[in-house]
């Protein structure tokens, strides 16, 4: 059967349009919980059953039990408005911002010494799948009644980028970046910045792990139920 999209998705459709929208709106309308709750639950169904880490250690996730790796509500929001800032990198093809905005986020988390590693791996996809999400990567559908999440395996969709976008979310970042951990990373100017505009320095946290397979996998997964 052909698959259609989910109308239940018309929520989050509407918090994707106000995450996406211009740029230079640095504050964009708080999310509704509802609409939090979306995000979490298709980051949910894309997090794997297991995370290999650099060192070799494998990260095991019982995806039976969501409630034990699914963060509070105020700090997915939060995840998410960081989120939102990678793929407004992505999209003004701002690649050096978007790591150290990631790195910047995840560091954060760390150091909180709050999260299990499972959590930690869940915080990381829950970033994934908003910058998917806003950059046309992935997808909700419904096939004979079953919500599924589908990730895409062609190019996302061209969104466009002006000069001062660009210049709005490099400073916005650059900024979240500066108020974080003490960390540094060179950052390569922005091409077309006004003259003096380069990207002031940033820094740099160690690498990250790989990213969990479902960053680059292909096909659809259900959405569970979350209590």
């Amino acid at each position: 059967m052909r698959m259609r999209v989910w109308a239940g998705t018309i929520g989050l459709c509407t918090a994707v349009a106000t995450l996406s929208g211009a740029a230079g709106q640095a504050t964009a309308q708080e999310l509704s919980e509802k609409s939090v709750r979306s995000f979490m639950d298709y980051a949910w169904s894309l997090t794997p059953q297991q995370f290999s880490k650099q060192d070799g250690t494998v990260i095991v996730i019982d995806k039976k039990k969501p409630n034990d790796v699914m963060v509070p509500i105020d700090v997915a929001r939060e995840v998410i408005r960081v989120g939102r800032l990678s793929a407004h990198a992505q999209i003004c093809n701002l690649a050096d911002h978007q790591v150290i905005n990631h790195r910047s986020l995840m560091k954060r988390e760390e150091e909180k010494k709050a999260w299990t590693d499972q959590q930690i791996v869940y915080i990381n996809q829950l970033h994934l799948t908003t910058v998917m999400l806003l950059t046309g990567r992935i997808r909700v559908v419904e096939k004979e009644g079953d919500k599924e999440v589908v990730v895409d395996d062609g190019k996302a969709s061209q969104k466009t980028c002006t000069d001062e976008e660009r210049a709005k979310v490099r400073d916005t970042i650059v900024a979240y970046v500066e108020a974080g951990p003490n960390f540094k990373v060179n950052v390569a100017p922005v091409a077309g910045a006004p003259a003096g505009g380069a990207a002031p320095a940033a820094a740099a946290a160690p690498a990250p792990g790989p990213a969990p397979a479902s960053q680059t996998a292909t096909g659809s997964t259900s959405i569970p139920k979350t209590k």
